[in-house]
């Protein structure tokens, strides 16, 4: 697929592999009325490009997610060899000077063993020639820590699939863990932690240890996650390689999130300070011009309610809900994962609903609007979404709550859809435990689309709140290392707090007993047990929601002040707006070209 650039005669190629049978159609096996073995290579190799990330809570799921990496892999790989040689003809050991190879996360790293495979077995060059040039090719981005993106494949799965493939991950290991002694004076517990093999029951291999040891450079995407890298899930290996260590905070494209998606907000900027912000969106700086200019904030105003229609509409139209377009629009949209705490964020909602019960008022209305997928195998995240979607039939059905509250989950959350939500928030939820999330883009583009965040200290939220400044930023919670320090001695206590906090307490009770799902009361129960008992975690309320459910009630309660002063609020939104020039992709991408790539800028 042919992909221009922005004003510009430069085209990219992005390459979509589909796989096919070498023999799609066995003819005896049809004349033996064998129909389904008659077209079976057929359906075999169409399975693998069929569905991306199949549930890998299965061994037949791990099995397929391998062996889509793998061919994935491959064909990029050989495609990279065959460009290459078309170019500058057979010799490889130049491959290094033309090519690099970015791995994204651990899904990629079978690419190391991989042209390690064809270096050797079908270019002819010893090992010693070949490491050289991979690891002079390949460069590793850790996009978070999370354990699911740090892969293990089990030993003999990936031994039997892939035997040769095995062979040279060992190889690479022993020669490394040579080094890793001679390094650390014979060490035991560096050999253990830095080998690419975990020893268990199940034998596993590390892939973020082989990326570690075969990438020459090794990155981050926020100054605190590269930090935390550093500090704890590579350690061992920052300090044998801390040359390879290095920050590529991540962006976003103006040209999507702010002038494809924010028509209105796009026409009002460039009548106001031109169009150069498009390709450098440091340019918006000079939008703080306009800070006490009533006539440009009205105007910013309206461009906000036209995205709030707009949105209301799609609501409208998608899940058939009426929303308030003048009512505090309180957006949280991202993967649905516990450490994303849309938990905490139905939790508070649950106790603004007992608060409009009891006969108090909010201050203004509000809308809080959830998006967002899991993965196919995790249960907890879907148990989530039902509680969210559970919740917002009590509200959006109860005729008092209802006129001051409506809660409304977006079905399957995209691009598209992004692209209409995003621009209609007037707060942005980003309260990720702190520790846990490496960048986080949403922030950003929530951010050049004048949304106020709420959030933690964590990812590049702790960038955009240098750059802004503490008061116009909703921070709240414990800090990572906080977390961290009270994960390690063992310290927190659930329980406590669900004792001692009355409102905690009547929202986990109301949970527990079935109030949002008098058909199956016991539907939320382990969301209940999980918090107070960690009954299918390491640990009760592992993400910390309990522990910050109160600053962040308190921070909202800060919302909804600023709210009733729209021209405060809208101040501080222009300067959200203005101060979102380091969040482009194109800064991020020209960091990568002159520090890691080493390329030429087109």
């Amino acid at each position: 697929i042919y992909i221009t650039g922005y004003n510009s005669d430069i085209v990219s190629v992005l390459r979509l592999w589909q796989p096919r049978a070498i023999n799609e159609f066995n003819f005896a096996e049809f004349e033996k009325g064998n129909y389904e073995k008659a077209v079976y290579e057929k359906n075999l190799a169409e399975t693998l490009s069929k569905v991306l990330y199949p549930n890998d809570a299965f061994f037949q799921g791990r099995e397929l997610r391998l062996k889509q990496e793998y061919f994935f892999v491959s064909a990029a790989i050989q495609d990279i060899i065959r460009r290459h040689k078309r170019r500058f003809g057979n010799d490889l050991s130049n491959l290094a000077q033309s090519e690099v190879i970015q791995l994204n996360d651990t899904h990629p790293t079978l690419a190391i063993p991989e042209l390690m495979r064809i270096l050797l077995d079908e270019e002819g060059y010893g090992w010693e020639e070949a490491w050289e040039i991979v690891k002079n090719t390949i460069a590793y981005t850790n996009h978070t820590v999370m354990p699911e993106a740090l892969e293990k494949w089990e030993a003999p799965l990936l031994q039997n699939m892939l035997p040769r493939h095995y062979q040279i991950i060992e190889e690479i290991n022993a020669r490394f863990l040579k080094d890793v002694s001679e390094k650390f004076n014979g060490d035991l517990q560096k050999i253990i932690n830095m080998s690419v093999f975990e020893e268990g029951n199940i034998k596993k291999v590390r892939m973020a240890n082989l990326c570690s040891i075969a990438s020459f450079s090794i990155n981050g995407v926020s100054e605190l996650h590269t930090e935390i890298l550093k500090r704890t899930v590579l350690k061992d290996f920052y300090e044998m390689y801390p040359e390879k260590f290095n920050n590529k905070t991540n962006g976003v494209t103006q040209r999507r999130w702010l002038l494809e998606c924010n028509p209105p907000l796009a026409k009002l900027i460039t009548e106001s300070i031109g169009d150069k912000w498009i390709v450098d969106l440091y340019e918006l700086r000079k939008l703080e011009a306009f800070l006490d200019d009533s006539e440009f904030l009205e105007k910013l105003d309206q461009a906000k309610m036209w995205n709030k229609e707009r949105l209301a509409k799609y609501v409208q139209d998608k899940i058939n809900v009426k929303l308030d377009p003048s009512s505090l629009f309180d957006i949280q949209v991202k993967r649905i994962h516990e450490y994303k705490r849309q938990l905490l964020n139905i939790l508070h909602i649950i106790h603004l609903y007992n608060e409009i019960k009891e006969g108090k008022h909010l201050k203004v209305p509000r809308t809080f609007i959830f998006a967002g997928k899991a993965a196919p195998g995790y249960r907890m995240a879907k148990l989530i979404i039902k509680l969210i979607n559970s919740v917002a039939d009590v509200v959006n059905n109860d005729p008092i709550v209802s006129k001051q509250l409506k809660v409304v989950f977006i079905p399957n959350y995209n691009v598209s859809a992004a692209q209409i939500i995003i621009p209609a928030a007037n707060v942005s939820e980003q309260i990720s435990t702190a520790g846990f999330e490496a960048s986080g883009t949403g922030n950003m583009k929530f951010m050049i689309n004048g949304a106020l965040t709420v959030g933690t200290l964590d990812g590049a939220n702790v960038e955009m709140l240098e750059e802004v400044g503490e008061e116009n930023i909703f921070i709240f919670g414990l800090k990572a290392e906080e977390i961290e320090e009270a994960r390690k001695k063992g310290i927190y206590n659930p329980f406590g707090i669900y004792l001692e906090n009355e409102k905690i307490r009547r929202v986990l009770d109301m949970i527990r007993n079935g109030y949002f799902n008098k058909d199956n009361p016991e539907l939320f129960v382990d969301i209940y047990e999980n918090l107070l008992y960690g009954k299918f975690a390491p640990m009760p309320d592992q993400y910390f929601v309990l522990a910050d459910f109160e600053a962040y009630e308190q921070t909202q309660k800060k919302v909804e002040e600023l709210f009733l002063n729209k021209i405060e609020w809208n101040k501080k939104s222009l300067l959200n707006i203005a101060r979102s020039g380091k969040f482009s992709s194109d800064r991020t991408i020209e960091e990568y070209v002159k520090d890691i790539w080493k390329t030429k800028k087109v």
